[in-house]
């Protein structure tokens, strides 16, 4: 098939490389010309694991392409992905001046081009957009052109870091149409990928739409929970890693998002929970428990800042600490609502000096913070005159350390891990104080006790 990608962020440019990879001709869009050109030259804007190698592959094979020109990129297309961005507005919102303006421009191609008058352009809404956004980018092309189109709903389900693996092997498809027709593109357009028995599950355009926010709400709730219980679990002297697996062994629960954490963020659970509100507040429904899954998910930002005030108390100005992980989650450069942030923000304004490390969002963190951090190419160079370690990111080199190494680098033996990457008693063994989220407190040379 012949596909238009309008918009290269990760949405645009993951789908338009694997429809590419499964043999379509794919023409991916962007209005940021710098973007296209990084994308022209074999590079690429983001960093997703895997991912270059097949946009590399592809545009070799000539079966991708990128351009600027959007009148130029729709002008073989049977089928268009409109992939832009939908940030959140001011009130909490989706911000879909991006959709509208691609179906302005839309129209004016469908006016201007021969090959629609009775081939319809079938126009697929991949970015995530509140329910009836469908129905009124119809009215909005009908009132713009008499050509032939339809408008159908195809929300994603990426996760960054992984994000060619769910294109290619999805759990689901999920396809809202109005039209036999618009289903039989669409699903011959997926077969590749749903070979191994996956549902292509067809439902009407505004549950395709709600399916999108309710997924996400309902991950961000699993992690929102599984938080507020380690920090009862502190409080109790439980230990939340064995209250986890006593729980996910239950097969109504499962394992899934049940890693407690310094909360969660990126560019997707932050602006659609808050959207997901918004919806709920514009029809006059409440969302007290999204609501607060929002809230819990804010305040466990701060925990790790404040596990740090509490060891350090009024010496903790003048103090180095050294921070592993930047990122919102592994195998992403992604620092958009990253829990890091909120701890950096306050580690700074407490007078702490900070040696930060990440193997891929240093650059984007020292765009935001300039040299106000000292930046280290390598895990152990971060831990060099350090008074301590907080560990933010659960990047897979952190997971098995040379604690004696680690040890003989740091003033303090002291480690703050935001992530439950080590055992407790093991950390003590090696000689350091051990805070993890929900874990009974390690001393050294002792046995895990409780914080409480």
């Amino acid at each position: 098939m012949r596909i238009a990608i309008v918009g290269t962020g990760y949405v645009g440019l993951v789908s338009g490389t694997c429809l590419a990879e499964s043999g379509n001709d794919v023409t991916c869009i962007d209005k940021v010309s710098a973007k296209i050109q990084i994308l022209q030259a074999g590079k690429l804007p983001i960093y997703e694991p895997g991912l270059l190698e097949l946009v590399q592959r592809n545009c070799r094979e000539s079966r991708l392409s990128f351009t600027s020109d959007l009148r130029q990129g729709l002008e073989r297309a049977q089928m268009v992905f409109i992939c832009v961005g939908t940030p959140q507005a001011d009130d909490g919102a989706a911000d879909l001046s991006n959709v509208w303006a691609v179906g302005e421009e839309l129209a004016q191609f469908l006016n201007s081009s021969t090959t629609h008058k009775s081939s319809p352009l079938l126009v697929v809404i991949k970015s995530t957009v509140p329910v009836g956004t469908n129905r009124k980018l119809h009215d909005l092309l009908a009132s713009r052109t008499r050509a032939s189109f339809e408008v159908a709903s195809n929300p994603e389900f990426l996760k960054e870091g992984a994000a060619v693996e769910d294109f290619m092997k999805p759990d689901r498809v999920v396809v809202g149409v109005r039209s036999a027709e618009a289903e039989r593109l669409l699903r011959e357009l997926y077969a590749p990928f749903l070979r191994t028995e996956r549902p292509f599950l067809v439902m009407s355009p505004e549950s395709a739409e709600m399916t999108k926010y309710v997924a996400n709400a309902m991950l961000a709730t699993k992690i929102s929970f599984i938080n507020e219980m380690a920090n009862l679990c502190e409080r109790m002297g439980a230990d939340i890693n064995d209250v986890r697996r006593g729980i996910g062994h239950d097969a109504r629960i499962g394992f899934q998002f049940l890693f407690p954490g310094p909360g969660w963020g990126g560019s997707c659970f932050p602006k659609d929970v808050q959207a997901l509100i918004a919806m709920a507040r514009n029809v006059q429904v409440p969302a007290r428990l999204v609501e607060s899954v929002l809230a819990v998910n804010e305040a466990q930002k701060r925990v790790l800042g404040s596990k740090i005030r509490a060891h350090y108390g009024d010496a903790l100005a003048g103090k180095t600490l050294a921070v592993w992980g930047l990122a919102f989650k592994p195998r992403t450069d992604d620092i958009r609502e990253a829990p890091a942030l909120v701890l950096l923000d306050e580690l700074i304004a407490a007078g702490v000096s900070l040696r930060v490390h990440d193997p891929e969002a240093m650059p984007n963190i020292r765009a935001i913070y300039g040299e106000r951090l000292t930046y280290c190419d390598r895990p152990y160079g971060a831990l060099e005159g350090a008074d301590g370690l907080v560990i933010v990111t659960e990047w897979q080199e952190f997971r098995n350390p040379d604690f004696e190494l680690m040890r003989r680098l740091l003033v303090e033996p002291v480690i703050f891990d935001g992530r439950n990457l080590y055992e407790p008693r093991t950390v003590a063994g090696h000689g350091f104080k051990y805070y993890g989220i929900g874990r009974l407190t390690a001393k050294p040379g002792g046995p895990a006790c409780s914080t409480a």
